[in-house]
């Protein structure tokens, strides 16, 4: 269990910040880029979670989601690649049951026939934001794996949510009744 008496240390003011290690890194480095964007992309799901009444099957989904972000944060946090190394690592069940998640969302679901603009309800135009926050994360923890070691599952983990995001819009969208399609070159003419 994590214990915080002192919420600042001033070991941060001169840029660096500690990895679970104890080694220090830049803040700008890309492992704390990729931490930061996770952490953004959790705070854009608490914000879709607090348009959605708290029995709601999507507020469960992504309260159990915003839990493994912080999973996936510990992962990032932690050098290294191996997800069976003992430390806190995104797991590859966590993957598949994001894929579960999906299909059973988007199993009532019309196919789509173009291509959905963020927006419709305010839930769903919350969950496209943070969709799109997430998709930054995606990129952000894929630009550290160019560089260095990463769990592959975190990586994996971050695609999928994604994924789950824009069918959970769909899915607050009536279903994909309300979604608001793109119409190609509607301002051009």
């Amino acid at each position: 269990m994590v214990k915080l008496d002192k919420i600042y240390t001033r070991g941060g003011d001169k840029g660096e910040t500690s990895l679970s290690d104890g080694t220090r890194h830049s803040k700008t480095s890309p492992r704390i880029a990729a931490i930061g964007d996770v952490d953004e992309a959790n705070s854009a799901i608490g914000m879709a979670r607090a348009g959605l009444p708290k029995d709601h099957s999507l507020s469960e989904i992504l309260a159990h989601i915003q839990n493994d972000l912080f999973d996936l944060g510990a992962d990032l946090v932690s050098p290294g690649d191996d997800a069976t190394d003992g430390k806190l690592r995104v797991q590859e069940q966590q993957v598949k049951r994001l894929e579960t998640e999906i299909d059973a969302l988007n199993e009532p679901i019309a196919p789509l026939t173009s291509f959905v603009l963020p927006g419709g309800s305010e839930v769903a135009a919350r969950i496209h934001l943070a969709r799109a926050i997430v998709r930054r994360a995606e990129r952000t923890a894929m630009a550290l794996a160019e560089a260095e070691p990463a769990n592959r599952f975190a990586l994996h983990y971050l695609n999928r949510l994604s994924d789950l995001l824009f069918v959970a819009a769909r899915a607050e969208n009536d279903g994909g009744k309300s979604d608001v399609l793109w119409i190609p070159g509607l301002t051009s003419g």
